[in-house]
């Protein structure tokens, strides 16, 4: 498959362009991949997603290692080997053990999931595959993460699910990873 949207040389960038892959570049990711390659054709949109997304993944109310979990169920429901070679590392770096990992590359949900993981995972699956999430799981979630960790949850699967939408269009290719790639 070829990459249709690939990496740019800095000095061919318009002057915007460049301020915001230099923004990317200077700020907590500290280089221009993934999803921000073929962004990079819309200055204005990767400007804004990459704000969103900094919030999301860096600061979001369910903290880092609860929004991994919603970053693989969301990469796995999209087929999507940029976020999963990315965040599968971090989400095992994170406190997520790689057998929940692996389970959730084969569709699964792992009985090691210790309670919080379980309940994430659940929600985003059901909104991935309902389109909805049942009264019981977001009656748990609002419990157990209140109203913003609750929005903000919903806000990591929108997101990813933008990044993974914009990478499967564009056929990005997947960086080199410690992760296994996800299955067919």
């Amino acid at each position: 498959m070829r990459e249709r949207l690939g990496p740019i040389p800095f000095e061919q960038l318009a002057p915007q362009q460049q301020a915001v892959a230099q923004a990317i570049i200077d700020g907590p990711r500290g280089a221009l991949y993934g999803p921000f390659v073929p962004l990079l054709r819309s200055p204005e949109l990767m400007e804004s997603a990459q704000r969103m997304g900094e919030y999301l993944r860096y600061r979001s109310a369910i903290g880092t290692r609860l929004s991994e979990i919603a970053i693989l169920v969301t990469a796995r429901e999209w087929d999507q080997q940029v976020e999963w070679a990315i965040h599968a590392p971090i989400a095992e770096r994170s406190g997520i053990e790689a057998g929940i990992v692996a389970a959730i590359a084969q569709r699964r949900k792992s009985p090691a999931m210790l309670v919080d993981e379980a309940l994430v995972y659940d929600f985003c699956v059901e909104l991935h595959r309902n389109k909805r999430v049942s009264d019981v799981t977001y009656a748990n979630a609002l419990a157990l993460f209140g109203e913003k960790g609750v929005v903000d949850l919903m806000g990591i699967n929108g997101y990813y699910t933008f990044l993974a939408m914009v990478m499967n269009a564009a056929q990005t290719a997947a960086p080199v990873s410690t992760a296994a790639p996800l299955p067919e």
